[in-house]
């Protein structure tokens, strides 16, 4: 199971192993109160994509496109399927900073971790 958190909201029981998937430090929450188990920035958009995007819902099919190009990568693929593995076992949550729990990077990544668990890529 793969669930989204914001880093403002705190913890809950149940939420697996917690990983921080933005390339940026969310503004204001100290380390020590994050309790995440891994920053996993490598999974993040690139900063010009991040930039582009701006979580414009207007840009956010082209977003989601260009985001799951570039994490075809082949080191971040394997840190996906790691992740999609581990969901198949228990929990992951995915910790963004974004306002919008919508439009956000966590959600396609979600997206990705849930369709390689069920092998549908």
């Amino acid at each position: 199971m793969v669930k989204l958190r914001r880093a403002y909201d705190p913890p809950l029981d149940h939420e697996g192993n917690r990983y921080l998937v933005d390339r940026l430090w969310p503004r204001g929450v100290k380390k020590e109160d994050l309790e995440i188990d891994a920053w996993l920035k490598e999974i993040a958009p690139s900063p010009e994509l991040r930039k582009w995007f701006a979580h414009d819902p207007k840009k956010w099919e082209e977003f989601r496109e260009r985001f799951r190009r570039e994490l075809e990568e082949p080191a971040r693929e394997e840190l996906l399927r790691k992740l999609a593995g581990e969901s198949r076992e228990g929990t992951v949550t995915l910790i963004f900073a974004a306002r919008d729990r919508t439009y956000n990077n966590a959600v396609v990544v979600k997206e990705l971790i849930e369709r390689m668990a069920v092998g549908a890529i």
